[in-house]
């Protein structure tokens, strides 16, 4: 057989794992895939599309608006009031638990609580705007972590595993529903500033096909071009932009043909979804049109500014956004925490109570997740110096800490679980990172045991192998 028919008939660029791969996914593969279809376990993302799929029960919310507080809010500051560490203010405890640096006497809240709403929940005084939709909102008070570091606790928050790369909440939302508007990524994730290239593994795809990751968008910018990089072509038209992608596409797809890699098949994707864009994102992004009262409700800083644009992207069908506060200067107030808190707090307060408030006069809030939560909380006692002063601020505390949800599928005015009386740790009905991701999924329709993905021979899923819904709170 001459040179030019062996290539013809053989690939030579087959290399080991493709042969394995081919030879070992033929028959049998087809045969699971039908068993699995006929058990109800059929999600899969064979390719990169994203279109609307259905989840495993009709779920009450259909999207997810998620404020991350990156660098791990006071719960005892915030939505966990405590009496006795004002009762004991300056005063040594006998009960503490070990910390990552030196801690002292009990620390008082230097924030007023009060009661708010039918449900008379307290909540901090810096967050008394929030505090006027708790009828609608469910604290949870007894959240615990793994690790008192910020980088792991990240991961487990936003990921379900402190250690091992995993793909985020975000990128299994999309993954399980799909994207209602297939000119808009599914899942963005905005973030003035930025967060160090190490923490972008907190919207990732990880072994979930590329077009589940989340688009990070730099919210500091005003101007749609720096918004959005790239978002136009400086030098040719639409229409030659079609030809060159239909062209590069070609090329592209009979390169995949012969091969099934799925990061080639992600980058068309991303390649289509670029051109799309172009046109609806510019339109999503621009609040310039929004009635002037509404702005002037989130407010005309950046973080009021994206919610705003959140809203304007739920509107448009993106299934996940995720809102980080705390990038430039995070809420990691290991010293004067009175002046931080209330500074971080006053930046996003009125925003979330607007996003509330726009959402139920829209009609939207009963099917929009909202979640308000940072990585682990800190301690009830002050933080020393090395030489045994008071910073006036708190150190890390993975122990116990809160988080609040509201909207579609969640029983507003309540409160669940409770830390002990100094805020230590969480003493009734511990809630973990799992159990959180589950009543999460459930609220948008799916069992968090049947959501997976198989990859390197296991069957993966958000929740691994832990996990319990927090019936209690859901409405």
């Amino acid at each position: 057989m001459g040179e030019h028919m062996r290539n013809r008939y053989f690939n030579t660029e087959l290399n080991r794992r493709e042969l394995l791969k081919r030879s070992g996914l033929g028959l049998g593969a087809l045969g699971l895939a039908g068993l699995l279809n006929d058990d109800g376990l059929g999600l899969k993302a064979e390719d990169d599309s994203v279109t609307g799929r259905s989840p495993h029960f009709p779920g009450k919310a259909k999207r997810v608006i998620h404020f991350f507080l990156n660098g791990g809010p006071s719960h005892v500051d915030t939505f966990d009031p405590k009496p006795a560490l004002t009762k004991y203010d300056g005063k040594l405890l006998e009960r503490t638990l070990t910390t990552e640096r030196k801690t002292g006497a009990a620390f008082g809240s230097p924030f007023k609580f009060k009661k708010y709403g039918e449900s008379g929940i307290e909540v901090s005084e810096i967050f008394s705007k929030t505090a006027q939709h708790i009828d609608d909102i469910a604290v949870i008070r007894s959240m615990y972590a793994q690790v008192p570091n910020h980088e792991p606790s990240l991961m487990l928050m936003n990921c379900g595993d402190s250690v091992q790369a995993r793909p985020s909440m975000g990128a299994w939302v999309l993954y399980g529903l799909g994207s209602e508007n297939q000119n808009l990524p599914g899942f963005i994730a905005m973030c003035p500033n930025g967060l160090p290239i190490k923490d972008n593994e907190n919207w990732q795809a990880s072994f979930l096909p590329g077009a589940y990751q989340g688009t990070y968008v730099d919210s500091q910018h005003t101007e749609i071009s720096k918004l959005i990089e790239n978002i136009d072509h400086p030098h040719i038209s639409r229409k030659d932009q079609r030809r060159q992608l239909d062209l590069l596409n070609h090329w592209n797809e009979r390169h995949l043909a012969t091969r099934n890699d799925d990061r080639l098949n992600a980058r068309i994707h991303s390649y289509e979804l670029a051109f799309r864009m172009q046109q609806d994102a510019a339109e999503a992004f621009d609040v310039a049109d929004e009635p002037k009262h509404i702005q002037e409700a989130y407010g005309s800083g950046v973080h009021g500014r994206q919610t705003l644009i959140a809203r304007r992207l739920l509107e448009r069908g993106v299934r996940y956004v995720q809102l980080w506060h705390g990038a430039g200067q995070p809420w990691d107030n290991h010293d004067k925490i009175a002046d931080n808190h209330r500074k971080l707090a006053g930046e996003i307060d009125g925003p979330i109570a607007a996003l509330l408030a726009d959402l139920k006069q829209r009609g939207m809030l009963e099917e929009t997740l909202v979640v308000f939560g940072g990585e682990f909380g800190r301690t009830p006692t002050v933080e020393l110096t090395g030489d045994g002063k008071s910073k006036l601020g708190r150190d890390h505390n993975h122990y116990g800490f809160s988080v609040w949800l509201a909207g579609g599928g969640i029983k507003g005015g309540t409160v669940y679980g409770a830390t002990d009386e100094f805020g230590f740790a969480a003493a009734e009905n511990p809630v973990s990172a799992h159990d959180l991701h589950a009543t999460m999924l459930h609220t948008l329709g799916f069992d968090h045991e049947k959501l997976t993905y198989r990859y390197a021979g296991r069957d993966f899923r958000l929740t691994d192998v832990h996990g319990r819904v927090i019936q209690e709170i859901l409405a």
